[in-house]
């Protein structure tokens, strides 16, 4: 019988947020906490930061950990937006050692690996057939690729180049923060960037997500490519209850 509770924490270039998940409907149980994603974000600090927010919920089972990197059986191979001293970190064994669990308890994946398993569970049925692409626009650009709800993982296509420039950089939604852009503004950057990656991928719908999903009515229906997009359904929960799934069930990359 699979567990109904898991715990997930969503590690993201400017916050580290954390929760209980109900795994039957993919929903938090009660409040996340959020905490500032420590400067400089290295592997101690950041470790130091997750046993805070697990010891805030007393949480004692396995824990479900993203990061907004490339992972290859429980170590971190690229830093976006993290220190890059966790490039070559064995995320796992740190993870273990710092919340006292062993490491099958412990579960790593990629930050948009994690959301796009939870809106292939619990988001549009759509989803599930064909090639979905799930974006999270924050402080970079996650992405997850799936093909009949099958994950292709660690795709990192936030890092195309678009017009000479890495896509993240002028398509996150920290760049329309940074910038002062208005949603119109900032909505042309993304629409160049989804009509690059729709024509070398091809995919059947586009789930966008992150925390700029929240304002969706003012970016979504300005895009004008050709491929299907709906807003995730989990918002920026997805992550966290991705990773929640993954340590209760095992999955990870």
């Amino acid at each position: 019988m699979t567990a109904t509770r898991g715990f997930g924490i969503d590690i993201g270039g400017s916050g580290i947020k954390g929760a209980l998940v109900d795994l039957e409907n993919g929903k938090l149980i009660g409040d996340r906490l959020r905490i500032d994603t420590p400067r400089p974000a290295t592997p101690d600090a950041v470790a130091d930061v997750v046993a805070e927010i697990v010891g805030h919920f007393g949480w004692a089972g396995p824990v479900g950990v993203t990061l907004p990197a490339v992972i290859k059986k429980g170590v971190a191979m690229t830093a976006a937006n993290i220190d890059p001293s966790w490039i070559g970190t064995d995320a796992d064994a740190l993870f273990a050692k710092r919340l006292g669990r062993g490491v099958d308890e412990i579960a790593m994946l990629n930050d948009a690996d994690a959301a796009g398993m939870a809106e292939i569970r619990f988001g549009d049925p759509a989803a599930r057939k064909g090639v979905t692409a799930l974006l999270t626009f924050g402080t970079g650009i996650g992405s997850a690729v799936f093909l009949d709800g099958r994950l292709v993982p660690n795709t990192e296509l936030g890092h195309l180049e678009v017009d000479g420039h890495d896509a993240e950089k002028k398509a996150a939604a920290s760049v329309k923060d940074n910038e002062g852009m208005s949603y119109p503004e900032w909505s042309k950057r993304v629409d160049r960037y989804l009509s690059v990656l729709e024509n070398l991928i091809w995919p059947d719908l586009f789930i966008v997500g992150g925390g700029v999903s929240k304002k969706a009515e003012k970016w979504v229906p300005l895009l004008e490519i050709r491929t299907p997009i709906v807003v995730a359904s989990l918002q920026n929960n997805a992550g966290i209850v991705g990773a929640a799934a993954a340590a209760v069930e095992g999955i990870e990359h």
